[in-house]
């Protein structure tokens, strides 16, 4: 192809990924939008429904454990009571919101590459192999990764949300926000009820956290966590923000079907040529047409241009 050919293909790639990024940027001011509007009956859409229960089931997690430390009799009354201000305030938190909205996101994936491929959520081909690796290491952290997505599965059935299972910065985030709704009504029990959330929490025991070692421990064989069909998306989703230098939240973003440029550059960044990525988006989005232009790009530099389109504020 000549060099004015490929060079045309990385300026429209480019310009697409400029666009995605206008986009993402909207995702949080809409989400905080329609988070906060008491009328419900204008948005039915299952992916704000499913973040605003994860938002609540956070909330009566925090005050049930205050209702503990309290001595209040009827703690899921207590729950009740407060949960929907408390709820309300996490509503507020960008982070938070982000956070919840890539799991719903990734759920959402999950079960529409089960339908149109018939990948199980929970147990895919490679967690499969890895939990049968002859090197009890790898299989033992496989088999922590299974039961740790066999409860995210259960959990988003539910529409709800473990405090175990948020990363670390998240855990202490929210419950700063929770000590500021208190402002200064804080007790004494919601100091003990705190420091019993602390130091019951271990990040390192959460599913994300799980996947992550998991993907680690491959090493030179980590390109078998970028095969969808493989890998499973919880696997394919955490390869890729590792390989690509990418959030995990914004990898799941990047699986939009608005975002096919960003997914591109990161399938690239992470080491796929260009005909294993085309390969890879077109399992994701059957009707997309194949990027131009990647094989003309290299691996660092599909990684130099995602970290200068920044990341939206999304973490």
């Amino acid at each position: 192809m000549p060099d004015a050919a490929r060079a045309d293909q990385a300026r429209e790639l480019r310009e697409s990924l400029a666009g995605g990024n206008a986009v993402l940027a909207r995702v949080t001011p809409i989400l905080e939008h329609l988070l906060s509007t008491p009328d419900h009956s204008l948005f039915s859409d299952e992916i704000v429904a499913r973040i605003r229960g994860m938002c609540y089931d956070l909330a009566w997690q925090i005050l049930r454990a205050q209702a503990e430390a309290t001595g209040e009799a009827g703690r899921e009354a207590f729950a009740d009571k407060h949960g929907e201000a408390l709820a309300q305030h996490f509503f507020t938190s960008p982070r938070v919101l982000s956070h919840c909205h890539a799991l719903a996101l990734e759920w959402q994936l999950a079960t529409r590459m089960e339908a149109q491929y018939g990948i199980d959520p929970v147990l895919s081909p490679l967690l499969q192999t890895l939990i049968a690796s002859p090197d009890s290491g790898q299989a033992s952290a496989a088999m922590g990764a299974l039961a740790a997505q066999a409860r995210f599965a259960q959990s988003q059935r539910r529409m709800e949300l473990s405090l175990a299972e948020l990363p670390g910065d998240l855990f202490h985030e929210l419950l700063l926000g929770w000590r500021n709704f208190g402002g200064d009504r804080r007790s004494d029990a919601m100091i003990r009820a705190e420091a019993k959330l602390r130091n019951a929490y271990d990040e390192s025991s959460a599913r994300l956290s799980l996947l992550a070692r998991l993907v680690a421990g491959l090493g030179e064989e980590v390109t078998k966590a970028l095969d969808v069909e493989q890998a499973g998306v919880a696997l394919f989703l955490t390869a890729l923000a590792a390989r690509s230098n990418q959030s995990r939240n914004l990898a799941v973003l990047a699986t939009n079907e608005q975002q096919v440029a960003r997914l591109a550059l990161a399938l690239r960044g992470c080491g796929l040529d260009a005909a294993e990525a085309n390969s890879q988006i077109l399992r994701l989005h059957p009707q997309s047409s194949p990027q131009g232009g990647l094989d003309g790009i290299t691996q660092a530099e599909a990684k130099k241009w995602l970290a200068e389109a920044g990341t939206m504020g999304i973490v």
